[in-house]
């Protein structure tokens, strides 16, 4: 099975730390964000991984290589400065992930999801279901979540309770079927539609999870990492 890492977005919330380094890049302390994504999908099994990046790529992949020191093997998908936003990033790097199910996780998140169930998932995902999603509790800067769930697990847009997209995601290439490549194009309206048509399920994932979108949170993220090292 093949993984991507969504690795492409400026982080604006980030600044300064981000105006000389990758947000992908920040250190928790003894690896960096995506170094700790990349050791947990190789632990699940995950062996070709895909990463896309725009804003200073160019140290991702120096940082990075081939992926061979840390035990994958890694390709690139290298868009505009401005980047592609999600599904405008996944579309373009299609011929590099197959035909099968494969795994998105978002560069920016700190989690504990389990990587090798979702994989299991991907292999027994129904062939009507186009994308699985890993919902979490809301977060305080996010209290009104993304979507929520009725009782045979199919996504809904509007729900009396609510939860929070983690940015990890099962998804077949059909999704993305329709999304122009090399084109500007953000995912939430594509899950919106999708769950519309009930081509898109979700489960609620108690893992720990936190959004490092911002300097006080990427402090969060390295107390935590302490704490479990």
């Amino acid at each position: 099975m093949k993984a991507m890492i969504l690795a492409a977005g400026r982080g604006e919330r980030m600044r300064p730390l981000t105006d000389s380094c990758p947000k992908p890049l920040l250190s928790l302390g003894q690896e960096t964000l995506i170094a700790r994504h990349i050791r947990r999908l190789a632990a699940a099994g995950v062996r070709d991984i895909v990463i896309n990046h725009a804003w200073l790529g160019e140290q991702i992949e120096a940082a990075l290589g081939d992926g061979a020191a840390l035990g994958v093997k890694i390709d690139y998908s290298r868009e505009t400065s401005g980047g592609l936003e999600t599904a405008g990033g996944i579309a373009t790097a299609l011929p590099l992930l197959g035909d099968a199910p494969f795994l998105v996780v978002n560069g920016d998140v700190l989690t504990d999801i389990d990587f090798q169930a979702a994989c299991e998932r991907a292999a027994r995902l129904p062939t009507e279901v186009l994308a699985h999603l890993y919902l979490v509790d809301n977060p305080p800067h996010h209290p009104q979540g993304d979507f929520g769930m009725d009782e045979h697990g199919r996504l809904l847009t509007a729900a009396a309770q609510r939860f929070t997209f983690s940015g990890v995601a099962v998804y077949r290439p059909q999704f993305f079927a329709e999304v122009a490549r090399q084109v500007k194009i953000p995912l939430a309206p594509l899950l919106r539609a999708a769950a519309e048509r009930g081509v898109v399920t979700a489960e609620v994932s108690k893992a720990r999870w936190l959004d490092v979108g911002t300097p006080e949170r990427l402090q969060t993220a390295r107390d935590w990492t302490a704490q479990a090292s």
